[in-house]
């Protein structure tokens, strides 16, 4: 399938996701108009004073005339309040997509509120980000040999698939497919977690009497487990609601680990240790070793 020009993109949320979507196609040499709709007029502005949007608009009826694609890079409990307010003013031809971390729940969301123009939503989800949030962290190379998983349903257009397909390769992104339910069962696992043990690591530390103390002391290992714990608070709490049913059974499982551990702990059993330490340092490498090829 040729590749379909993209002539004017309208981002909700301009942030580090959304503006580096758009930093990145500027970059890349894009004509494309681009066009930011925001809660906050003032962070708008700066998107604009960076050249990372063309304009900005409150009106969503102008902001999505002759739009060729919606993203929506806002926080995931938004995206009902967003979808419902962009239906009216949707062409048959506009295609919407998302960024956000969790799927499922988007994308029974989309089905209710948008109806017969269903078929033009195309979930996805960037795999990349930073603890840093807001359009000052965007950068034109967030996306370079990154994933982005789409989440396209058997009602999906596939021209719509294909014409966000391409919107993230200009990213520099590797496209992959899948389903919604695979998709939030893997990053329950790989992702959200991991965050969750990182933000609830860093609570434990400070709400003891003696915190000062031991973030005095804390180095680089801390520093390097609890880096995510430095991201986007409203983000992660709309990510752990929205993908609460994979998540808790990612928890559930993790505390069966805790418990095993605790127990060779308990007993002093250095063998049963040295193994559990072995099995994940070689999966551990292994897995670096791919990530760098």
């Amino acid at each position: 399938m040729k590749n379909q020009v993209l002539k004017k993109l309208v981002i909700f949320g301009v942030g580090l996701i959304g503006g580096s979507v758009a930093t990145t196609l500027k970059k890349a040499g894009s004509s494309a108009e681009i066009v930011g709709v925001g809660r906050s007029s003032e962070s708008l502005q700066t998107a604009i004073d960076l050249n990372v949007i063309d304009t900005a608009s409150s009106n969503i009826a102008e902001a999505l005339l002759h739009a060729d694609i919606v993203l929506i890079a806002a926080p995931v409990a938004q995206t009902p309040l967003i979808l419902n307010a962009i239906k009216p003013h949707l062409h048959a031809d506009t295609v919407v997509t998302d960024a956000g971390s969790t799927k499922s729940d988007v994308l029974a969301c989309a089905k209710e509120i948008l109806g017969e123009q269903f078929t033009q939503f195309v979930g996805g989800h960037p795999i990349a980000g930073a603890e840093k949030s807001g359009v000052t962290a965007a950068t034109a190379d967030l996306y370079i040999n990154k994933n982005v998983v789409l989440t396209p349903t058997l009602d999906t257009n596939q021209n719509a698939v294909q014409r966000v397909r391409e919107l993230w390769q200009n990213c520099g992104a590797n496209v992959t497919e899948m389903p919604a339910e695979t998709h939030d069962g893997i990053f329950a696992a790989v992702s959200h977690l991991p965050h969750l043990l990182a933000f609830a690591l860093v609570d434990d530390i400070a709400s003891r009497a003696n915190a000062e103390q031991l973030f005095g002391f804390a180095a680089s290992g801390f520093r390097d487990f609890t880096r995510i714990a430095g991201s986007h608070p409203e983000m992660w709490r709309d990510i752990s609601l929205a993908n609460k049913t994979a998540l808790l059974n990612e928890i559930t499982a993790y505390q069966d680990e805790l418990s095993r551990l605790k127990q060779m702990l308990e007993h002093d059993d250095g063998d049963a240790l040295h193994a559990l330490f072995e099995r994940a340092s070689t999966a551990r490498n292994n897995w670096a070793k791919l990530k760098e090829q």
